[in-house]
């Protein structure tokens, strides 16, 4: 199952202490295919990390590692995946997105992305 599940990680950083460069490697070790997109160009481990918003992709899930402020230049990009869900990680909740998600029919969770790869919930 975890095939059908492409992730993309918004806020993917090559510093291993950050929590998302943390998901990409826990997503990779559970099987899922991986996006990231961050600032700055980049590696996590064999995950290209992109400057450029991925369009054209079939995304499951979008999980989240930035700040309200900074996602607002995403939000329209996110509407085109047409997801099925999306992550607000910790210290990403965001009100606003989180209800133009559910209006737009996508399940929104404020939840941790590790959390539910441990847990078996993802």
């Amino acid at each position: 199952m975890a095939e059908f599940k492409k992730t993309l990680v918004i806020g993917a950083s090559e510093n291993p202490s950050r929590y998302s460069y943390m998901a990409v490697q826990k997503l990779k070790d559970f099987g899922y295919p991986v996006i990231a997109l961050g600032r700055e160009l980049g590696k996590i481990g064999d995950t290209q990390i992109l400057t450029e918003f991925p369009t054209k992709q079939l995304i499951d899930t979008v999980t989240l590692y930035i700040n309200p402020k900074l996602q607002k230049q995403f939000i329209n990009d996110i509407l085109l995946l047409h997801p099925k869900r999306l992550i607000f990680n910790p210290g990403t909740e965001n009100e606003e997105l989180y209800a133009i998600a559910i209006a737009n029919g996508i399940e929104s969770l404020e939840a941790c992305t590790l959390v539910l790869l441990n847990t078996g919930q993802y």
